[in-house]
């Protein structure tokens, strides 16, 4: 592998070869196999973020094998997404400076960088009964490079809430928008913020919200332009996209 590399950047050096063209060659690098998993290495070199772990389904064992590869590739900071607190203990044992978010449920390995993203994510929820999964996206936020803004119970059955937080609202790059029940939040602030909207339905709710299917529809059909939608509980994907909106830059033409 490394003899390719070296190569990859002789042939730039004499001019063989565009920076351009040994960037594409860059990206399609492959994984590392490890049996149980094909770790990703190049994937922050083709989407600008490392790979994350997803935790749920996996044993604290087979966790700890991945994170052994990463942190030997030096491919730090770490997230790992649903994650148990009972894992998290497990895998502390092999690695103790895992810092573990219980509310949000993320562990992460590494150190978490400082912002380098345009501007503000604001992470606005319409209750406190949706924080953990708007914990997973302001956490996930962070550790993608972003400054967050968290407007915690500002929903719309006290809108004065919300309003109290025009400042944040009208001055952020992106807005993650979550909530259960009805999920009336999203269209309210899409009406209200002149960047993208970004809506998590939730599955807090009573029996008619069908675990946060209802909230999902109205944020679907949200009348406010601008506001698109992930998936149930989904505050990881939410926040991931946020992070690609506030890293935007433009593309230059050839």
């Amino acid at each position: 592998m490394m003899d390719a590399y070296r190569n990859l950047l002789e042939n730039v050096r004499s001019g063989k070869l565009g920076i351009d063209e040994a960037l594409l060659q860059l990206k399609k690098q492959p994984f590392v196999d490890i049996g149980l998993a094909k770790i990703d290495m190049h994937r922050s070199l083709r989407q600008g973020a490392r790979e994350v772990i997803y935790g749920a389904g996996k044993s604290a064992a087979q966790i700890n094998s991945i994170l052994q590869v990463m942190q030997e590739k030096k491919a730090l900071p770490v997230l790992i997404t649903r994650l148990s607190p009972e894992k998290a203990s497990e895998i502390r044992s092999a690695f103790p400076e895992l810092d573990y978010r219980e509310v949000a449920r993320i562990g992460i390995l590494g150190k978490v960088p400082e912002p380098d993203g345009n501007g503000t994510i604001a992470i606005i929820t319409a209750g406190t009964s949706d924080i953990p999964v708007a914990e997973e996206a302001a956490v996930t936020a962070e550790v993608l490079g972003n400054k967050v803004e968290r407007c915690y119970d500002a929903g719309v059955a006290g809108l004065h809430r919300l309003l109290a937080h025009m400042d944040t609202i009208m001055t952020a790059q992106a807005i993650v928008a979550i909530a259960g029940m009805e999920g009336a939040l999203a269209s309210v602030v899409g009406g209200l913020a002149d960047c993208p909207v970004i809506a998590v339905p939730t599955s807090v709710g009573y029996g008619a919200s069908l675990g946060g299917v209802s909230a999902l529809l109205s944020m679907l059909n949200s009348c406010a332009s601008g506001v698109s939608v992930v998936n149930i509980d989904n505050g990881f994907g939410a926040a991931y996209q946020a992070s690609m909106i506030n890293h935007a830059k433009i593309k230059e033409g050839k």
